[in-house]
């Protein structure tokens, strides 16, 4: 049964856990590669910072354990326990982080594994809050806040934190981020929790959620959109460096363009969601991807590109394109998860993209250092229209096979609390 509060209260709370998580995601896998890249270190060696992916990728793991933790019995729910804890290593992490400095790349890479592990803990509360905190006509709303959110994290961890490590340095910038992150996570742990007007009987689990078919394809799509919208912005920060861009010339791209153009695309991706449904809007996002990669593969094999069309492109395809197709991802994510155990359902959803996304920023590094930019780009573009056909079929039969095959208690369930 869901627990309903005010969706104000709900938008605001959730919205600054959303953010803090996507500044320690800006910070990791946008800003940190290119300051890596300023430092002269290889694209290869590079790419291994994404495998601070992995714990967003295996967290699906322990969720079924952590959503057992928060909700009991009875009582109310300990989603703001989980927050708390998390966001305490996470902050540390942040500080220890700023303590030792990019040179040592091994510690630097398990600090950033250990505030993944702690970040993406703490998703699975906000995850399932956000599913169960509010009714289904007010899902917009909560979209906003994850998508809206998301990018003004990264505009903040990706953009003001590379003008801060360029004006200042790499400790006091990374010290910044970590005070941030409280200030962040406290109007959602100092919030009150709901109570459950009965007794939960549901056991939230890997096995209810697998056994579900639009849950199986909707794993599949997950998949399939992570690596057409994702794979061709891995190298895309140190293509611009390479390109002649300066870190503080990036982080202003980053931060004022990515928080401007993605914050107006995520509402008018939940407008035309609403408007057009999301099985169109993802194939919209498809097309004008794949455009700007092949953009983006032309300007780096001619190699004298200006500057300015390598801006548009790039705020375009990273800020843009990608915010306008993830509200539409995000909200058939919302419609499978069954609010008893909606942390375990998002979660499983949401590791897939990480999966794919951690493979292809592995494999990016390589690509690119050993073939080019031109070759990679192009090649992600090539991917990107070819994925609009199967996108297409999944999102229409994940709806439809909700519809005719899943008559389970759980479905049951969802469709009486809403």
């Amino acid at each position: 049964m869901r627990h309903l509060h005010s969706p104000v209260t709900v938008v605001l709370t959730l919205g600054g856990l959303y953010v803090g998580q996507s500044i320690i995601g800006g910070v990791t896998f946008s800003a940190l590669p290119s300051v890596l890249r300023d430092r002269g270190v290889p694209l290869d060696q590079i790419g291994l910072t994404y495998l601070a992916v992995l714990p967003w990728v295996l967290r699906f793991l322990w969720a079924p354990a952590i959503e057992r933790y928060r909700l009991p019995p009875v009582g109310p729910n300990r989603s703001r326990s989980i927050v708390f804890v998390g966001g305490v290593i996470s902050a540390l992490g942040l500080v220890f982080l700023g303590v030792i400095g990019p040179t040592g790349f091994m510690p630097l890479l398990g600090l950033l594994m250990l505030i993944a592990f702690a970040a993406s803990t703490v998703d699975i509360a906000c995850d399932a809050e956000a599913v169960e905190g509010l009714s289904e006509r007010h899902h917009g709303w909560v979209n906003a806040a994850q998508v809206g959110g998301a990018y003004l994290g990264a505009a903040v961890g990706s953009g003001l934190y590379l003008i801060l490590v360029a004006r200042f340095d790499w400790r006091w910038a990374t010290i910044g981020m970590a005070v941030l992150l409280v200030l962040l996570g406290l109007p959602f742990v100092l919030s009150s929790a709901a109570g459950s007007a009965c007794e939960r009987v549901h056991k939230p689990s890997l096995r209810d959620a697998l056994r579900r078919v639009s849950m199986r394809k909707g794993l599949i799509l997950s998949a399939l959109y992570a690596f057409t919208q994702k794979w061709g912005l891995s190298m895309l920060g140190p293509f611009l460096i390479d390109s002649g861009l300066d870190l503080t010339s990036l982080g202003i791209l980053n931060g004022l363009g990515g928080l401007i153009v993605g914050f107006a695309c995520a509402l008018l991706g939940g407008a035309m969601v609403r408007a057009w449904g999301a099985r169109s809007v993802m194939l919209l996002a498809l097309v004008l991807q794949a455009l700007a990669l092949c953009g983006l593969a032309l300007a780096a094999r001619s190699g004298g590109a200006p500057q300015g069309i390598l801006l548009v492109l790039a705020l375009a395809s990273s800020s843009g394109i990608l915010a306008l197709g993830f509200v539409a991802l995000y909200a058939q994510f919302m419609s499978l998860s069954d609010p008893r155990q909606a942390g375990v359902d998002f979660t499983l959803l949401q590791c897939m993209d990480a999966l794919v996304s951690m493979a292809g920023g592995v494999g990016a590094g390589w690509i690119s250092q050993n073939h080019g930019y031109g070759v990679f780009f192009g090649l992600n573009g090539v991917l990107a229209l070819a994925a609009a056909a199967p996108v297409a079929f999944l999102s229409r039969r994940s709806g439809e096979a909700r519809s005719r095959h899943e008559s389970t208690p759980a479905a049951h369930a969802a469709s009486h609390a809403r």
